[in-house]
This record gives C-alpha cells, sequence and structure tokens, in this order.
C-alpha cells in the first residue's frame, strides 16, 4: 500500500492568524477617522503563526505607532486583543476588541478638544 509521507506533514503545520471581517470593520472604522483627522497615515497587516497584527504608521516607512494584536493563545489568560505602544508598552488588554480600541478612541476625543 502507498503511503504519501507529505500528508502527514502538511495537516500538522499550523496557519498563520488573521483578522476576521467583523474585526477588521472595527479597526478601520477607526483608522478611517483618524486618518481623516490627520493622525494616521499608513497601515499594515501582518498574520503570523501565534498572532495577526495591524500595525499603525504616522508616517510612511518609520515604526508603528501602534499595534493592534490579536493572539488565540492568550484567550484564557489577559485576553486575546492588545494594544501596544511604540515604546512596547501594553496600553490595554481584553477579549472584547471594542474595550481595547477606546484606549485609541480616547486619544481622538483628546485630538478634537
Amino acid at each position: 500500500m502507498f503511503q504519501d509521507v507529505h500528508l502527514g506533514t502538511a495537516r500538522h503545520q499550523k496557519l498563520p492568524i488573521h483578522f476576521h471581517r467583523t474585526e477588521l470593520t472595527l479597526i478601520m472604522s477607526l483608522y478611517g477617522r483618524m486618518v481623516a483627522a490627520g493622525e494616521w497615515r499608513d497601515y499594515a497587516i501582518s498574520p503570523l503563526k501565534d498572532v495577526a497584527i495591524f500595525s499603525i504608521f504616522k508616517r510612511t516607512a518609520e515604526y508603528p505607532i501602534y499595534r493592534i494584536e490579536k493572539c488565540p493563545k492568550m484567550s484564557t489568560k489577559q485576553g486575546v486583543y492588545a494594544v501596544i505602544g511604540m515604546d512596547g508598552h501594553i496600553l490595554k488588554r481584553s477579549n472584547d476588541l471594542k474595550a481595547v480600541l477606546r484606549v485609541l478612541e480616547r486619544k481622538m476625543i483628546k485630538l478634537v478638544d
């Protein structure tokens, strides 16, 4: 009997983590408002093995000022979603994406004042 060795290894490889459409809708809504306010200019989405990252840039070709991360492994610990600042500090972590994004919305409210 013929057995394909490659089939067994393909099943055990992990697929990258992605943001779902509903998650991207929330993130892009906030992103659009911040672009309209002139605060953000560019973004990048990185689907990786253990985490999906939405990076936000003030100018093109520099370090991200914020990263929105989705890490399913953290669901039972501190939360799936996190907003991380430029310096690497976690600004907010939760299993609720809306709650995490409120940290960035507050910064927009300060801009309007």
